[in-house]
């Protein structure tokens, strides 16, 4: 069966566009929505584990890398003129503005950390194309439901050539801060 996108030509939108229709009230400023290669996506509701693991992962990342890195959280990051996805975590680069004038883009960021718990295929699958296309080197997708973490690394135009599965009970260094060893039980929810 074909997908719709293969059937019929899309008309994509551009951020700027994006942007225009949050200014003019065609996106209501409740809806959770981002723009991910010209296609506007709803963004799942945030579950407790969900919420569990962003606050300590954007805790434990903060603390580690205080001034050597910004740690935002949910923010939008502009990955092309058709990207602008709000990844759960992002580490970037301190911006002397601390990005007031512009979102970060690819080139000032060390890492993106997505957080599933119903998303497990999207953000491995279309959200990782779409890092991959922009160059990101780093990506990690912690998944809350099975206790893993997904690490992709060396991006290509079509995807990561990289893609490792850590267990709860192993450690990983960001690829630009090989000093900083991070457990993976550590981002993850606390277990009763």
């Amino acid at each position: 069966m074909q997908s719709i996108e293969t059937t019929f030509n899309l008309r994509l939108w551009t951020v700027d566009e994006y942007h225009r229709m949050a200014e003019t009230g065609i996106l209501d400023s409740s809806e959770r929505v981002e723009l991910l290669e010209g296609k506007i996506i709803w963004m799942s509701a945030k579950g407790t584990a969900h919420r569990s693991a962003v606050g300590r992962t954007d805790y434990l990342f903060k603390e580690a890398l205080k001034n050597r890195a910004w740690v935002s959280i949910q923010d939008p990051v502009a990955l092309s003129k058709n990207s602008e996805p709000e990844p759960d975590v992002a580490v970037v680069k301190i911006d002397p503005l601390d990005y007031a004038d512009h979102h970060p883009t690819p080139e000032e960021v060390y890492l993106i950390i997505e957080v599933a718990d119903s998303s497990l295929k999207f953000d491995c699958d279309t959200k990782g194309t779409a890092y991959a296309k922009a160059g990101i080197a780093d990506y990690w997708v912690l998944d809350v439901i099975d206790r893993e973490l997904y690490v992709y690394r060396q991006p290509t135009p079509e995807g990561y050539k990289n893609k490792t599965v850590l267990s709860e009970d192993k450690t990983i260094s960001p690829l630009q801060f090989p000093d900083l060893v991070v457990s993976v039980y550590d981002m993850l929810p606390p277990t009763y």
